[in-house]
């Protein structure tokens, strides 16, 4: 895989004045915004807007978008982002299915593949599968060019339909590769060539968010310490970015237009586990361990669970599920989200995952009900996309672009500039 970035300049994306001039441009939509906007938004002076927007287009990552009328003298020139300018990929490490999607750099699915996959297997082999998938994804010609048994394109950058198989030349879901320098990894999709900004991996915690290593995951003890960020980064030849599931749903979330300024995003499927955002920022913690809902202790004489611990909310929740009893499931996810509420004042409660999304009505209503019950009065709601955590994990790589690393995911348009000439 080649890693040059067709053309876009990107220590000019990681400028904080660039930052806070692309996240507008992405809040604009297809309307755009004018400079004169941009300026007064920023803070920035009218030259300094002009330049970081001569250079953004320069780069193909801006485009005018039309003019709109002025108070006085002649209408303003309207700019927008231009999705296709950059694209990163999402991946879903979950314990039974492997989720790989492709987005644009307004983070938009273009591209998504699906297989199932054993965590139990062992990193290695379950490494190659992400390896091979992400390949396949981007139509890189290394390895069979179809990914492994069992796997689908889903979504296509082209739409439904095409004459090729999956993974192959025609087919709809693949991304080409097409020509740069030495070393580089460009990616065309429909024909023209693109950046490819890196990857991101969302798997089960506990996991070390800075070191790329995750922890003594529940049921799968022997991928802890296991340097995965760096082991498929040598692999794919791009830069990755590694974090809990959970974490990575809520970081997506929060970059979503309206988004609150705190909320907990629970997600029940093959686990248990909350992403958290306070104040705008994603709480991770000093040893980026926060959230682990579903290892709080609810009742001290329950069964084992797999952490070592006992009456567990996962455990509870998980063998409610298996026996059936939805309703009885939600109850119990509510006491979890109640002790979340009344611990950090959060302005929402978001659910997600496998589990909730089959029978969503039952979980908002069983958890509503525990919080009502308890004269908790915050609102609950369900994340009815079924790739939150892979299109979260995209956000992983994309949300630097937009200056989310300084930790505002949102509201960054107050953010002072480093520069004003």
């Amino acid at each position: 895989m080649r890693k040059d970035l067709g053309g876009v300049n990107v220590p000019a994306l990681r400028s904080h004045n660039t930052a806070l001039v692309l996240d507008l441009l992405r809040g604009a939509g297809e309307g755009g915004i004018s400079r004169l906007e941009l300026a007064e938004r920023t803070g920035l002076t009218p030259q300094a807007v002009s330049k970081i927007t001569a250079r953004l287009r320069a780069d193909g990552l801006a485009a005018e978008a039309g003019h709109r009328a002025s108070t006085g003298g002649k209408p303003r020139t309207v700019l927008r982002l231009v999705p296709s300018a950059a694209h990163a990929v999402g991946v879903h490490l979950d314990r039974d299915e492997l989720t790989v999607l492709l987005t644009d750099l307004a983070g938009t699915t273009v591209a998504l593949r699906r297989r199932p996959t054993d965590l139990g297997a062992g990193a290695g082999p379950v490494l190659d599968a992400v390896t091979e998938e992400v390949r396949a994804l981007l139509g890189e010609p290394d390895g069979d060019g179809g990914g492994g048994a069992g796997a689908r394109t889903v979504l296509g950058s082209g739409g439904s339909g095409g004459s090729g198989g999956p993974g192959g030349p025609d087919d709809p879901g693949t991304a080409v590769l097409g020509a740069g320098g030495s070393g580089t990894a460009v990616l065309g999709v429909g024909g023209s060539g693109t950046a490819v900004l890196g990857v991101g991996v969302a798997m089960p915690g506990p996991l070390d968010h800075r070191a790329g290593v995750p922890g003594r995951v529940t049921g799968f003890p022997e991928w802890a310490g296991h340097p995965v960020r760096d082991e498929l980064a040598r692999r794919l030849g791009l830069p990755v970015v590694l974090d809990k599931d959970t974490n990575a749903a809520a970081l997506g979330l929060a970059l979503r237009p309206g988004a609150p300024g705190s909320f907990a995003y629970v997600h029940l499927g093959t686990g248990l586990g909350a992403g958290l955002i306070l104040g705008g920022a994603p709480l991770r913690g000093d040893r980026t361990g926060a959230g682990e809902l579903g290892h709080q202790t609810v009742q001290l004489d329950g069964p084992p669970c797999g952490c070592g611990g006992r009456g567990c909310l996962e455990a509870l929740c998980l063998a409610a599920v298996a026996r059936g009893e939805r309703a009885g499931a939600a109850r119990i996810l509510g006491v979890g989200a109640a002790n979340l509420v009344r611990l950090l004042d959060i302005d929402q409660v978001l659910l997600g995952g496998r589990a909730v999304l089959a029978a969503p009505e039952v979980f908002a209503d069983g958890v509503r009900d525990v919080l009502t019950g308890l004269g908790l009065t915050t609102p609950v709601g369900v994340v009815a996309e079924r790739d939150a955590v892979a299109e979260g994990a995209a956000w992983l790589t994309l949300a630097p672009v937009f200056g989310a690393e300084t930790g505002r995911l949102h509201g960054l348009y107050g953010g002072e500039p480093t520069e004003r000439r």
